[in-house]
């Protein structure tokens, strides 16, 4: 996995690239919940920090964690806070959802992040 250097990752957000960070997972009784952040440049100029829950419904041939369901229904697209400026953004990810700086990647990459987790719990 390439993950992004802080400067890479600024750079990548001010140009209105979107970077997401795998959080992990929660062993519910009976389920796995997958967690993950993504932040982007909003239209307005305001930048966005979306964290998700979705059920763990994938497995070696179905790896897209934007296509499995969400743990809250009426918040499809997760639960979404608006910052002016970027070191906000960036600061609010580390501080509520405990982002590590070094773990950014680019959007589209969290698939291998899941892919990766599957592994894990295969060889477990």
């Amino acid at each position: 996995m390439i993950f992004l250097q802080n400067e890479q990752l600024r750079t990548n957000l001010s140009l209105g690239r979107k970077v997401e960070q795998w959080l992990g997972y929660k062993q519910e009784d009976s389920y796995i919940i997958l967690r993950w952040i993504s932040l982007e440049k909003e239209d307005n100029g305001e930048f966005s920090v979306a964290y998700i829950e979705s059920f763990d419904e994938g497995n070696e041939d179905f790896i897209d964690v934007y296509e499995f369901s969400t743990l809250d229904p009426d918040e499809p697209l997760g639960i979404i806070n608006t910052f002016s400026t970027l070191d906000e953004a960036i600061d609010f990810s580390l501080d509520e959802y405990g982002a590590e700086i070094d773990n950014f990647i680019n959007a589209g990459m969290i698939q291998e992040e899941y892919r990766t987790y599957l592994n894990l719990k295969a060889n477990r």
